[in-house]
């Protein structure tokens, strides 16, 4: 998140301060500029929090001193080191202040060690002195030492943890967040770590199911078309020169070769532009909804997919759910959490509202909408029932944990061999086409032998 101060004025002249965060320099310009006109005030001075590098010593004896400091203005930094006692040899503002994203790694092991100490009932000041200290993620240091300066000005745990929600990302800022005034912290951190380890895995799992086969599919689709572009042709147009007839195979696949090498642009803008528009229409938000909607459809990984968001749904429901009476929230928050914006939209506009507006229980809102499946639905329904149902979604998670593992390391598997299939299949008939071309020989001239009478041939 980006910080931002301002300085406006109000139509009776006072001058008032503010500040405020934003996810980009864009978007916090027009959310003071909404606040402006709101307010009917007129804006004098934006300033964007930066990075300052400084250079300072206690006394001209000592060795000076490096750092890097966040502030608006460079006058905010040096006179903060005078009022440590530094002598200021200079400060600059750093001319990218960017910082890459930690990796997920680092963030779940952040999470983990802090539930594992909360248990060990350290408090949470010192579990953070303890993690900055031993963090080697520089984003990630200066993120926690960043919470743990607001924490102790007394700041709002929620709104802290919100305002880096571009490297914890969104659910696991709340999470941590919400955590502060749950009254059972170690719970939801151990909740988070266990969402965000499970979430890891299964693109790591993922990846090897779909990734590395098709980048297997696309360096063979590479090595063939150098084959039917430059390899085979050398070979098949002597044969054409000599004006020999070809074999069908060797035929065809020198009219494919010759297609491909007279319409090169339009061959690139076939195979270009249909993945770079995809790409970018599933950035946008009805892409993003359309490929989360099309994604779960498609043939056994759909359903594997579909499972995970329900096992996700289910396991932050259980952490969040504390009565039927406060259902709502955790139900929007569990389907922010399942990260697909199309099971998201039909729990949070079909299912809530009938809950709120029609009173219709938790089991019947969830079957209208159409996204949860028939074990799902009867699980949830047997623990309505019952008054369980908070220990039935930890049941519902568990199983459908276990059930996925299992049947993702079959469809790897399954996978693997159809990528070795096709490839054979591949080789095959280049092996045929290959060996097809061995066969072709130039004519022997018509050639008329005559037998004589006294047994003579004569040609």
């Amino acid at each position: 998140m980006i910080e931002f101060k301002f300085t406006a004025e109000k139509t009776n002249g006072q001058i008032i301060n503010g500040s405020l965060s934003a996810l980009s320099a864009g978007d916090g310009k027009r959310k003071i500029q909404k606040l402006a006109e709101k307010n009917h005030l007129k804006i004098r001075e934006v300033q964007r929090r930066a990075t300052f590098f400084y250079k300072a010593r206690k006394s001209n004896s000592e060795k000076p001193v490096k750092g890097e400091q966040k502030a608006y203005t460079k006058k905010e930094v040096e006179e903060a080191l005078s009022r440590l006692g530094y002598q200021v040899l200079s400060v600059n503002k750093k001319l990218f202040d960017f910082s890459p994203k930690p990796p997920h790694s680092e963030i779940v092991t952040f999470v983990k060690i802090s539930a594992e100490l909360l248990d060990q009932k350290l408090s949470y000041g010192e579990i953070l002195t303890l993690l900055i200290n031993d963090t080697q993620n520089k984003a990630l240091k200066e993120t926690l030492k960043e919470i743990n300066n607001d924490l102790k000005k007394g700041a709002d745990s929620e709104v802290t943890f919100l305002k880096y929600q571009s490297i914890f990302g969104k659910f696991t800022a709340y999470m941590l967040g919400l955590a502060s005034k749950s009254g059972n912290m170690a719970e939801i951190y151990k909740a988070t770590a266990k969402f965000l380890e499970r979430n890891q895995e299964f693109k790591k799992s993922l990846r090897s199911a779909l990734i590395t086969p098709m980048v297997t599919l696309f360096v063979l689709f590479l090595a063939v078309l150098f084959y039917v572009l430059y390899i085979f042709p050398e070979t098949a147009k002597l044969f054409v020169k000599f004006k020999l007839d070809l074999p069908p195979m060797t035929a065809f696949t020198l009219d494919v070769s010759n297609f491909l090498q007279a319409n090169p642009v339009l061959v690139a803008a076939v195979s270009i532009i249909p993945p770079v528009f995809f790409w970018r229409f599933i950035k946008t938000k009805k892409g993003e909804y359309f490929f989360d909607q099309w994604i779960l459809k498609l043939p056994v990984i759909g359903s594997l997919i579909h499972k995970t968001i329900i096992e996700v749904f289910s396991r932050v429901f259980y952490t969040l759910y504390s009565g039927s009476a406060e259902s709502i929230e955790p139900i929007r928050i569990a389907a922010e959490a399942a990260g697909n914006r199309y099971f998201e939209d039909k729990v949070k506009n079909v299912a809530i509202p009938l809950m709120v507006k029609k009173g219709v229980g938790i089991t019947d809102a969830f079957e209208v909408s159409g996204v949860f499946t028939e074990t799902a639905l009867s699980r949830f329904h047997s623990g309505e029932e019952t008054g369980t149902i908070r220990n039935t979604a930890l049941q519902l998670a568990n199983y459908y944990e276990s059930e996925t593992v299992y049947r993702l390391k079959n469809v790897i598997e399954m996978i693997q061999v159809t990528i070795a299939m096709v490839i054979m299949v591949v080789m095959i008939l280049l092996t045929l086409v290959s060996a097809e071309t061995a066969t072709v020989s130039p004519k022997q001239p018509n050639v008329v032998e005559i037998v004589t009478s006294s047994g003579n041939n004569i040609v």
